[in-house]
C-alpha cells in the first residue's frame, strides 16, 4: 500500500494535540463530505482520505505504531484502513463503506445515495425536546400597541455530528465529547402582540431544550403578566380612566382631551352642565382583541376640577353667582 502522511492530510503538525487533530478533521469532513459535493470523485476520495488519517491519529495506539513503523506500519499488523485493501489483495477497493455511510448519517442526519445509498435508520432514542416557560412582564402601553423582547440566552444544541447520542460508529464523539450537546450564547428578537393580558402565553417555536438521538428541539413559551397602571383600570378588552374636566367647561360646555395609551389624545366634547362622574363610552379605543378583529372600548369617568387660588374679582362673581341661586356662604 502507498504510503499517505496523515498529518499532511488533516494538515496539522507530528505534534498535534488529540483537540488539534478532532478540529482538523470536522473542519475538513464538513468541506469534502459527499453531500456537500454531489458528484465530486475528487472530494469523495479526500473525504476517504481524512477519514482515514482520523481514524488512525485519533487511536493512541494506531498512531503510536504509524509514527514508529512509517510506510510498513499496516502491513506489520495487518491492519485495513476503510475503504482500501491491503497490498496484494484481490479485487477492488470499496467505494463507500458501512462506515462512511454510518458517519454521513450521524454528521448529516440523513442518508445519501452519494454515501452508498444507504437507507436512513430510526433512532429509537430520538425524542423532542422539552418546552420552557419564561415570566415576561409588560406594561399596559405595551400590551396596547405591541411591543418586543430581546434576550441573551445560554441555549444547548444537539450535536451534529452524534445526533445527540455522544457516539460515532462506537466511539466517543469528537465533536460534543459524548455530551451529545453543544452549549452557545444566543440573541434572539420575541415580538408581543397587541391585546395581550395576564396568562397569555406567546410560543416561540424551536427555542425550548433540544431534542436527543435528531429530534426536533422544544418550544419556548412567554408567560405574560401586565404589570397595574396609575391611570387606567382594565376589564377583558374594555379599559377606563378618569380624566380631568374644569369647572366652567363642565358648566358651560366645551372640550377636554382624553389620553390614549399609546400617547394620542383624544379631543372630547363636553356638553354643559356635565355632572362629576358622568361616564363617557369611546367606542373602539380600548384593547384591541388578540383573537379576533377589532379592539373594546374605552370609558371615560368626568373628573370635575375646582378652580383654586380665586381672585377678588373671580370670587365676587361666585358670590353673585350663589346670591342668584339663594345659596348662603361665609
Amino acid at each position: 500500500m502507498d504510503y499517505k502522511d496523515y498529518y499532511k492530510v488533516l494538515g496539522v503538525s507530528k505534534t498535534a494535540s488529540v483537540d488539534d487533530i478532532k478540529k482538523a478533521f470536522r473542519k475538513l469532513a464538513r468541506k469534502y463530505h459527499p453531500d456537500v459535493n454531489p458528484g465530486d470523485k475528487k472530494a469523495e476520495e479526500k473525504f476517504k482520505e481524512i477519514n482515514e488519517a482520523y481514524e488512525v491519529l485519533s487511536d493512541a495506539e494506531k498512531r503510536r505504531k504509524y509514527d514508529t513503523l512509517g510506510p510498513n506500519w499496516q502491513e506489520q499488523f495487518g491492519y485495513h484502513t476503510p475503504g482500501r485493501r491491503a497490498s496484494g489483495s484481490p479485487g477492488p477497493a470499496p467505494v463507500f463503506d458501512s462506515n462512511f455511510s454510518e458517519f454521513f448519517e450521524t454528521l448529516f442526519g440523513r442518508s445519501s445515495a452519494g454515501a452508498g445509498g444507504m437507507r436512513a435508520r430510526e433512532d429509537p432514542r430520538r425524542r423532542a425536546g422539552d418546552n420552557i416557560e419564561q415570566p415576561v412582564e409588560v406594561t399596559l402601553q405595551e400590551a396596547y400597541t405591541g411591543g418586543a423582547r430581546t434576550y441573551n440566552i445560554q441555549a444547548t444544541e444537539t450535536c451534529a455530528f452524534c445526533r445527540g447520542t455522544g457516539e460515532v460508529g462506537g466511539k466517543t464523539c469528537a465533536n460534543c465529547n459524548g455530551q451529545g450537546q453543544l452549549a452557545r450564547n444566543k440573541r434572539i428578537q420575541v415580538k408581543i402582540p397587541p391585546g395581550v393580558e395576564s396568562g397569555s402565553r406567546i410560543r416561540v417555536a424551536g427555542e425550548g431544550q433540544p431534542g436527543t438521538g435528531g429530534g426536533p428541539r422544544g418550544d419556548l413559551y412567554l408567560v405574560i403578566t401586565v404589570k397595574p397602571d396609575p391611570l387606567y383600570e382594565r376589564k377583558g378588552d374594555d379599559l377606563s380612566l378618569d380624566f380631568e374636566v374644569d369647572l366652567l367647561t363642565a358648566m358651560l360646555g366645551g372640550e377636554a382631551q382624553v389620553l390614549l395609551p399609546d400617547a394620542r389624545k383624544l379631543v372630547l366634547t363636553i356638553p354643559p352642565e356635565t355632572q362629576n362622574g358622568r361616564v363617557f363610552r369611546l367606542a373602539g379605543k380600548g384593547m384591541p382583541r388578540l383573537r379576533g378583529e377589532g379592539s373594546g372600548n374605552l370609558f371615560a369617568r368626568v373628573k370635575v376640577m375646582l378652580p383654586m387660588q380665586l381672585t377678588e374679582e373671580e370670587r365676587d362673581l361666585f358670590q353673585q353667582l350663589a346670591r342668584i341661586r339663594g345659596a348662603s356662604f361665609v
